[in-house]
């Protein structure tokens, strides 16, 4: 009998398929049991949950020692994160006194997944403002502002989104009569460049812990401060935490090594599948955590975020991975492979626990992002290589109506007629192993274009390989870095809006839509770089341009 199958008291592992402790449950289902058991056992023999605890760097070879010595702080967070407590309950308390009961959160990637699943996990409103799209700028500048507070929040402290977005809202209080020292509030690293401006500024700062990598952030400041100025109980999610905390160095009732197993020990199916609605917005969560810890070196796990069990994609192929993270029983949980449940605290260090065993298992550090700068650098060299002239966005392939289509591989298109010819090519490129990701530099509120999030289960209908989309520039700090750094098999469809008014970024020589759409080239440029086939819509007119597209895709054959 398998060590799992024990019955022991405490944290019961309910069977050889299924693992518990404090609440948290790991189902494995079909042909990923046998791949996981053997995994799991490789990692016992190893003493991988006793070193892991332990915070050993050495657990990912030498190359990667000196990253993981300094980021493995996310494993103390349960319980080092309650000494942010007393001040942040003081904050939030003075905060709420002087009638700010609207909270924005100006941050990317790591820094504003977490606290967005927090809160409608919670049920509290917090604006969640991670984009250089003007037009949703705006639109939360305009909303509340005499009842707002923005909590700005960068690890590195030069985040170029979040930077700008801090530039706005200071023009906008101070446009107001309003002092912004009474206003923003900031989370940030040690000694960053954002901290010095807070000190100068006289803006509330919150220090987070230097030795916690920003996507595995949840339970440091990054996540805790803009949920608790919300209206989030954040001590009970470090308590759902902490009960799991201590299974971790465990070799048995250890359901995050079990996942761990899971991800990074079934062998040739590396689309992660993920599907279900509680916690609500945990999808996007994982995905930004698993690509970007293991989207390099030529491999790496494949988020796939679908809209739920029964959407276009969510089914069974020959490297799919599908995972569910709902109660068993629930819909999609019979047809997945394996199942999370459990409450969000636990789900977030288990997650993190897991990928980082799945990166040891996978043979690469899970800590670095080497591909992530690459777009970054590329923006920064467009703005200024432009100066006040246009960008350089290069010669549509064809106009079809209110959308101008541009490819990094001409060839691939060479001679299409229409936009419905264009994605029909580009449904037959993706390859046997690969897959297609979505990336809409657009407004993605409901009051903007939100609907075009629907490109994914209409591209997902169409073939058999899996589909992915992302809102730009925030994928970028997610599976941009899987996109570039792991294997080459994706196609790319980009798809970019004309800017009707264009919001300046007070102190900079350029606007947010100038910003946003170099960082669309600069990732296009990236992309075809590396010869991935990738090709761009420009929408001219963005209702209109949507419209057009929406008609293309209906008339696309499977």
């Amino acid at each position: 009998m398998s060590d799992l199958a024990r019955t022991v008291e405490g944290p019961v592992a309910l069977s050889t398929d299924q693992v518990k402790a404090a609440d948290l449950v790991v189902t494995l289902e079909g042909a990923v049991r046998d791949s996981a058991a053997s995994a799991r056992e490789r990692l016992v023999a190893d003493g991988i949950p006793a070193k892991l605890a332990a915070k050993d760097p050495s657990l990912w070879g030498p190359d990667a020692a000196a990253e993981a010595a300094v980021r493995l702080g996310w494993l103390d967070l349960p319980r080092s994160s309650r000494a942010l407590l007393p001040e942040l309950s003081r904050v939030a308390a003075e905060k709420r006194a002087a009638g700010l009961d609207r909270v924005v959160l100006a941050g990317m990637g790591g820094s504003s997944l977490a606290p967005e699943v927090i809160a409608a996990t919670r049920g509290v409103e917090l604006t969640i403002l991670d984009t250089t799209d003007p037009h949703q700028v705006r639109r939360a500048i305009e909303d509340r502002l005499e009842r707002t507070v923005v909590v700005v929040s960068s690890k590195s402290g030069g985040t170029v989104e979040t930077d700008s977005q801090r530039r706005a809202y200071e023009a906008a209080f101070r446009a107001a009569g309003i002092d912004p020292a009474e206003r923003i509030v900031v989370v940030t690293d040690p000694g960053s460049p954002l901290a010095r401006l807070a000190e100068e500024a006289g803006y509330p700062t919150f220090l987070a812990d230097p030795e916690v990598g920003g996507r595995y952030s949840a339970l440091s400041a990054f996540g805790l401060v803009p949920s608790a100025l919300a209206g989030v109980d954040v001590t009970a999610l470090l308590d759902e935490a902490e009960a799991l905390a201590g299974s971790l160095a465990k070799d048995t009732d250890n359901p995050a090594l079990l996942l761990g197993a899971a991800l990074g020990g079934f062998t040739g199916h590396d689309k992660v599948l993920l599907a279900g609605s509680t916690p609500a917005g945990l999808g996007d969560w994982i995905e930004q955590l698993v690509a970007e810890s293991t989207g390099k070196d030529g491999t790496g796990l494949l988020p796939v975020v679908v809209e739920g069990p029964d959407a276009p994609g969510f089914v069974p192929g020959p490297d799919s991975h599908l995972v569910a993270f709902a109660e068993h029983g629930d819909p999609g949980a019979d047809l997945a492979d394996t199942v999370v449940s459990g409450p969000l605290g636990a789900q977030f260090l288990a997650w993190e626990y897991a990928t980082a065993v799945a990166g040891r298992l996978l043979g690469i550090d899970p800590f670095n992002q080497p591909n992530v700068q690459e777009s970054k650098d590329n923006t920064k060299a467009l703005l200024e290589a432009s100066g006040d002239g246009p960008l350089p966005s290069g010669t549509p392939l064809l106009v079809d109506g209110p959308v101008e289509v541009y490819s990094a591989d001409s060839g691939l298109y060479d001679g299409a007629g229409d936009l419905t010819e264009v994605l029909q090519r580009l449904v037959r490129a993706v390859p046997e192993d690969g897959y297609l990701a979505v990336m809409a530099y657009l407004d993605r509120d409901p009051a903007g274009e939100g609907e075009a999030a629907e490109v994914r289960p209409a591209l997902a209908a169409l073939t058999p390989r899996p589909v992915t989309f992302g809102w730009g520039p925030r994928f970028l700090h997610s599976t941009g870095q899987y996109h570039k750094g792991g294997p080459h098999n994706g196609v790319f469809l980009q798809i970019t809006g004309e800017v009707t008014d264009d919001l300046e970024v007070p102190g900079r020589p350029y606007g947010f839509g100038r910003l946003q759409l170099a960082q669309a080239l600069g990732d296009f440029g990236a992309l075809g770089d590396r010869g991935r086939p990738a090709v761009r819509l420009h929408l001219r007119d963005r209702a209109a341009g949507l419209a057009r597209l929406r008609e293309a895709l209906d008339s696309v054959r499977p």
